[in-house]
């Protein structure tokens, strides 16, 4: 099963998949995560917050920024992947990561997870519904992002939109 989850900042869209891949059972929790650090200790912060969330659901970190087809990750397992529009930003403008191929490294990363996994939960951003006329680099951006949440809407057996903490089913 794989189960795409959506919605802008702060929604609850992470709560939302946190509990939807808890209600999958007692079976191997791998959380793949995609924020990258870099050097900024805000990041440090909030990845060691939601660290210190999950550490009661029994979850197993994968940091994963760059590559998602390449990362190591044990087969039957219950993924939650967190989150698209990291693992898209990192791709386009992390050094020695993928570039203008974006898009095709996150959809072969996607590919690899929906081989190996029992079930996976996506979490992706809600993007350019606020009318807001960004530079060059951040349309390109949202191009990406539009193109990569299209394909997964389209592979997914359910997306779900969480709106102000409420679940909205969608597909």
């Amino acid at each position: 099963m794989i189960h795409l989850i959506t919605g802008g900042a702060g929604s609850g869209k992470s709560a939302y998949a946190e509990q939807k891949i808890l209600e999958l059972g007692e079976g191997r929790r791998i959380y793949v995560a995609t924020m990258f650090p870099g050097v900024d200790p805000e990041n440090s912060q909030r990845i060691q917050r939601h660290r210190d969330r999950r550490a009661p659901m029994n979850f197993e970190t994968i940091e994963c920024p760059t590559n998602l087809s390449a990362a190591v990750i044990p087969e039957n397992s219950n993924i939650l992947l967190e989150d698209v529009g990291n693992l898209v930003a990192n791709e386009m403008f992390l050094p020695d990561a993928s570039g203008i191929h974006a898009v095709n490294s996150v959809l072969d990363g996607f590919n690899y997870l929906m081989d190996i996994a029992a079930n996976l939960i996506i979490v992706t951003n809600e993007i350019n519904s606020d009318g807001v006329d960004y530079d060059n680099a951040t349309r390109v951006f949202q191009q990406f992002m539009g193109l990569v949440n299209q394909e997964l809407g389209e592979l997914a057996d359910k997306v779900t939109e969480v709106v102000y903490g409420i679940p909205l089913t969608v597909k």
